[in-house]
């Protein structure tokens, strides 16, 4: 097997995405192997690849399958090479844009969740520390 192709197990373990989440964006169009072998196994690139990245990020964030699949059809149309008219190319951009936007909100949102979460980790850890002297006598 050539080097610029990889099986989904191989695809998984790059990914770390489980076989059965890549079938399933598979099955939604997501992603689309770009080859099969005589054998009929899906066979990926690394842009296969890079776009299963993409998914991976997106989902953590809290976008939708359906936001997914809206910026990766703006990022296939931007990447493609094709001519594109100056205000379908603004377009496009602006809604990458818009995304990158939501992404930036959700990190925000995210740095908060986990500084309540340390706050409270420490809150806990100072009442056992507190309560462990007395438990040893």
């Amino acid at each position: 097997m050539s080097s610029e192709h990889m099986q989904i197990g191989e695809v998984a373990a790059r990914t770390e995405l489980s076989l059965r989440t890549i079938r399933h964006y598979e099955e939604t169009g997501l992603v689309i192997p770009s080859a099969r072998s005589q054998g009929g196994f899906r066979l990926y690139t690394d842009a296969d690849v890079a776009r299963l990245m993409i998914i991976r990020r997106m989902k953590p964030l809290g976008f939708t399958l359906d936001e997914t699949r809206d910026l990766l059809a703006a990022t296939d149309r931007l990447d493609s090479g094709e001519e594109l008219p100056a205000e379908v190319r603004e377009q496009l951009l602006a809604q990458v844009r818009e995304y990158e936007r939501a992404a930036t909100r959700k990190i925000e949102e995210l740095r908060v969740q986990l500084a309540r979460a340390e706050d409270f980790a420490t809150t806990l850890r100072t009442h056992v520390d507190h309560a462990a002297p007395a438990t040893r006598r």
